[in-house]
């Protein structure tokens, strides 16, 4: 097919380039006979998708058919992170209780072969919403109002597989995960921390302090984004796939909705986080983030106060901003060129403060409106 129609393609990077023709003899060679539908005898031309801060993401052209690849990029990896094994254990795992879960073809635990651990799957065909709706897709407010429920419907029907059916509940370490994604993101925000960016100590005492219970597990994605969902050709309000199954495992339901709402700049935010909007939640018919939150638990049938949404919501934030320096410290560090990195720095400044304001609004709640479910008009 002709790659350029591909929104996000790109040439690869000369620092993420990689061996084609030795990829592509091991593919043919691995690969279960007529898993693909693709000739994978011949040599594929290799674009790089350019979107993403974390695992590198390919699209193989075939003279018949394209695939993905991922592998992790270029640098020191801590704790397991960019664990390829993991990530193609999940998706061959889910994909046969979860439609949207991208078919698996083969992975590559051999460093020699490209020079990392690699897997291949299928590639879902569709518009992906990034910054902004791609050019094919005009909706009107109804429909972009049908779009964003179907994304948020998506994230509830994850969370109601069935864990016990999947194989993948070893994911978890059971009681105490809240506590331990505090822990471990303050302290990867401090191992990654710049002389040019806040501390985020009071952030991290705050969270530390106000933790709220842990609720019943379930499979969580972690990196919800609509830049990660591929929608109907014909329908485009409709999604057909989710992608980037990097950091999926088992936990809270509600720190993985707050996860998602953190990247979700709406149309009345001021002109600081709309500069570093990633995904078109600004558009007329787009819920806020207020009305997401009211919409999954009427979905799901879990209910979060105020005083507990008020912590979901600064944990989502601070674990972008994370994110987000963990990168601007590789940007710094050059164990990336991607000029687009540059300003990750003033992001999490930004990030910070948005925080910090949260965390005085919340001291400032009463005990009717801290204790009424979010969407809720406060006990009078």
């Amino acid at each position: 097919m002709n790659q350029e129609s591909i929104a996000g393609l790109r040439q690869v990077r000369d620092d993420d380039a990689f061996d084609v023709a030795a990829m592509a003899g091991w593919l043919a060679a691995n690969a279960a006979p007529g898993s693909t539908g693709i000739d994978l005898g011949a040599l594929p031309q290799v674009r790089q998708f350019s979107g993403g801060v974390s695992n590198l993401t390919y699209l193989l052209g075939y003279p018949d058919g394209d695939l993905i690849l991922r592998r992790p990029p270029k640098g020191t990896h801590r704790n397991g992170a960019h664990d390829m094994g993991r990530e193609h254990r999940i998706q061959t795992q889910l994909g046969h209780f979860l439609p949207y879960v991208p078919r698996t073809v083969a992975l590559c635990e051999d460093p020699a072969v490209i020079g990392s651990p690699f897997y291949v799957m299928q590639r879902l065909a569709g518009p992906i919403p990034r910054r902004d709706l791609p050019r094919e897709v005009v909706l009107d407010p109804e429909q972009t109002a049908a779009l964003c429920r179907n994304v948020i419907d998506l994230l509830v029907d994850l969370h109601a597989v069935d864990l016990a059916t999947t194989g993948l509940g070893d994911l978890g370490r059971g009681d105490g995960y809240v506590r331990r994604q505090v822990e471990g993101w303050s302290e990867r925000y401090r191992r990654a921390r710049t002389w040019n960016v806040g501390s985020f100590e009071r952030v991290m005492g705050w969270l530390a302090a106000n933790q709220p219970a842990d609720r019943p597990h379930t499979l969580v994605h972690n990196d919800f984004r609509f830049d990660n969902v591929v929608l109907d050709p014909e329908d485009p309000t409709r999604p057909v796939g989710l992608l980037d199954w990097e950091l999926a495992t088992v936990g809270d339901p509600l720190m993985d909705l707050a996860n998602c709402l953190g990247y979700w700049v709406q149309a009345d935010d001021g002109r600081h986080l709309q500069a570093f909007r990633r995904q078109p939640t600004h558009l007329p018919g787009m819920m806020t983030r207020e009305e997401v939150v009211g919409h999954y638990c009427a979905r799901t049938g879990l209910r979060v106060t105020n005083r507990e949404w008020a912590w979901y919501q600064v944990f989502g934030l601070f674990r972008v901003a994370v994110i987000a320096q963990q990168v601007y410290q590789r940007y710094l560090t050059r164990q990336t060129t991607n000029r687009q990195f540059r300003f990750f720095g003033v992001a999490v400044v930004v990030l910070e403060l948005r925080c910090r304001r949260l965390i005085s609004a919340a001291g400032r709640m009463g005990p009717g409106f801290a204790e009424a479910q979010v969407g809720s008009a406060p006990p009078g």
